[in-house]
């Protein structure tokens, strides 16, 4: 289970931001839609989107950190998906993790602690 955080994190397109987090991560819409704004939620957890048609996704530097209470069900889900993922291992600073990119360059690292 995914536990609470709420980032705002820049998007290109709304139909593929919204695409890749409800078909490739298991995301809900939100209730509400506004124009140029997407939320997503999946367990206690929602992603705030604002549009953003000019960003070059090369330098985006959007990053959150989501954590779980079941690091091994979210890495398997990104693999069984075809997501681009980095390994799962742990790391330094006490945390199992992994990573991903989503269509605009924003980095999603999961973590739970090991």
């Amino acid at each position: 289970m995914l536990t609470k955080t709420c980032p705002k994190l820049p998007m290109r397109n709304k139909m593929i931001t919204k695409n890749f987090y409800l078909n490739q991560l298991g995301f809900r819409p939100s209730a509400t839609d506004y124009e140029g704004y997407l939320m997503i939620t999946k367990d206690e957890i929602e992603i705030h989107f604002f549009e953003f048609r000019d960003l070059d996704s090369k330098e985006n530097y959007g990053q959150v950190y989501i954590r779980t209470n079941d690091i091994d069900q979210e890495f398997n889900e990104a693999k069984s998906k075809g997501i681009n993922y980095t390994k799962l291992e742990t790391k330094p600073w006490g945390q199992k993790e992994f990573s991903i990119l989503d269509p605009d360059n924003n980095l999603l690292t999961f973590g739970q602690s090991a």
